[in-house]
């Protein structure tokens, strides 16, 4: 079933979350034992992170640089056929830019169709580590924007070979991400705003937010889209924060705020334990206040725990 139809048919708010692929030579019942116990919330669907293909230069004993690929979480696809079969609700695979030709992406959506997968979440991406700028490939796409493009193009039946006849059109419910927070590389909010407007005019049927710690930044950033006839379902998207670390890693990897309250009382925890509390404790807090104002989903991005989620879960769903 489409997310659409999804929060159409629910009487009240659902919830959902994003995992990452296990990586390389992990098994699947880790990420299975991950899931099992936020089954009982009753998740319409799933999200499934993608992961580029990436490289490293090794020196090889004749002094010579050798080029490999790495790829240390493979298993998109292949995850969400298997949570699809496994749990029977929808798998959103994410689709990104980032080391896809337009050929590549249109295979992939295709195997997604036979799959039965009913969902995907079109992202840019992040650039390579080794780039100080995001570079897409040859004959790419360059934009989140140009994926929603192409996948709304299959859905109406049109492939990258203009001589295809009677193609099956595709039915993919696409979502697109948005950041309440406006996104780092855009140079203000009406800017980020009206690019984001473009991908649901061009096929975008939901919005997921980036995270926030702050529900007014949501707030106001789902009144901005309303304003400017952005008329979607925009689902917010939360993370409990869970050790010291979290008060640099997220601003710096999500660029992000954390809020002056929520940094102050994370300074004052003695240890992990201690914050781990005091996130989940903010976690409830932003939940209670979402559902209260109408969220129409929370969506927690698990980034591979599930225990804090399951308690702030328990106190709504």
């Amino acid at each position: 079933m489409k997310v659409v139809d999804h929060i159409k048919n629910a009487k009240k708010t659902l919830f959902s979350l994003e995992i990452i692929p296990p990586k390389k030579g992990d098994s699947i019942k880790n990420l299975f034992d991950q899931i099992d116990p936020l089954m009982e919330f009753k998740p319409p669907f799933i999200d499934v992170t993608y992961h580029r293909e990436e490289y490293v230069y090794k020196e090889r004993e004749n002094g010579l640089l050798e080029k490999r690929s790495i790829k240390k979480r493979p298993g998109t696809v292949g995850i969400c056929a298997a949570i699809q079969n496994h749990y029977h609700i929808d798998a959103i695979p994410h689709i990104i830019c980032g080391g896809f030709s337009k050929e590549e992406t249109e295979n992939a959506l295709i195997d997604l169709n036979f799959l039965g997968i009913d969902n995907v979440l079109a992202l840019r991406g992040d650039n390579i580590k080794s780039e100080r700028e995001f570079k897409p490939e040859p004959d790419g796409n360059a934009y989140a924007s140009d994926l929603v493009k192409q996948i709304s193009a299959m859905n109406r039946g049109e492939y990258l070979d203009d001589e295809l006849l009677n193609a099956i059109p595709s039915d993919f419910c696409i979502g697109v991400a948005g950041y309440p927070e406006k996104h780092f590389e855009a140079p203000n909010m009406n800017f980020d705003l009206k690019w984001l407007k473009k991908k649901v005019e061009l096929g975008a049927e939901y919005i997921v937010t980036q995270m926030f710690f702050d529900n007014q930044a949501y707030f106001k950033f789902v009144d901005e889209c309303r304003a400017i006839g952005i008329t979607v379902p925009i689902i917010p998207g939360i993370k409990p924060v869970a050790v010291q670390k979290h008060l640099t890693i997220l601003p710096n990897i999500f660029k992000i705020d954390l809020p002056a309250e929520l940094e102050q009382e994370i300074s004052k925890c003695k240890d992990n334990a201690a914050v781990k509390e005091l996130g989940i404790e903010w976690g409830i807090q932003q939940c209670r206040e979402l559902i209260e104002k109408g969220a129409p989903v929370i969506h927690f991005y698990s980034m591979g725990k599930s225990d804090a989620i399951h308690r702030i879960a328990h106190e709504f769903f």
